[in-house]
């Protein structure tokens, strides 16, 4: 089987969110869903000088482009109670079946990444399949193709390691690895470790 992945460059992610609205905008989604989210996690404090000035110090922020990772153990899949959920045995993509979903929200509970989310209008869960009828066209992900600074990258999972190497993927605002998630991550030099708790994300409800 091959598994497909994303690479993110933690490092060239300028926060410009084009992946985020180029999802949104190919894909019509309601107000509140959005397929891929660009989270700003930052943090440090501002120290007072004897001059009575303040500096920053610790001070750090980044950017981190965020799908669905189409996890090779994905909890969306092993805790759906219909089989909505599903993990493509050619690709490694996980996709969901719309005629079989009963928008029961496991999913959105089970995943780690927050990647499911409830449609209202069409009352069932929505969420990213990686742009497969794309790849079955010969394409590449709407994402990928969008991101003007081309921090985001997609092919086979080898293909990504091959490229950038094994990356990390336990960088805040991420949770610790419990699904094996095919995202290949190379960190922004400030990225701070998953439960680190040095720094928070600004907007993380922020919707278009």
């Amino acid at each position: 089987m091959v598994q497909y992945a994303f690479h993110l460059n933690g490092g060239i992610c300028t926060g410009c969110k084009t992946c985020q609205v180029a999802c949104k905008e190919t894909y019509k989604l309601p107000v509140n869903n959005l397929y891929r989210k660009v989270y700003n996690y930052q943090g440090g404090s501002w120290k007072p000088t004897e001059a009575g000035h303040y500096v920053p110090e610790g001070v750090f922020g980044y950017f981190v482009s965020l799908a669905c990772n189409h996890c090779t153990n994905p909890a969306c899949v092993a805790n759906c109670p219909t089989g909505a959920m599903q993990k493509d045995e050619e690709t490694g993509i996980v996709w969901t079946d719309h005629d079989v979903c009963i928008g029961c929200k496991t999913c959105e509970t089970a995943c780690p990444y927050g990647a499911p989310t409830f449609g209202e209008e069409e009352g069932y869960m929505l969420k990213c399949d990686m742009c497969k009828d794309e790849i079955e066209a010969g394409g590449k992900p709407i994402c990928v193709t969008g991101c003007p600074m081309r921090a985001l990258d997609w092919g086979t999972r080898e293909e990504m390691i091959e490229k950038y190497g094994e990356g990390d993927v336990e960088v805040e605002p991420l949770p610790a690895d419990t699904t094996e998630p095919n995202l290949i991550l190379t960190p922004h030099r400030n990225a701070q470790k998953s439960g680190s708790g040095t720094g928070s994300v600004v907007n993380l409800e922020e919707e278009l």
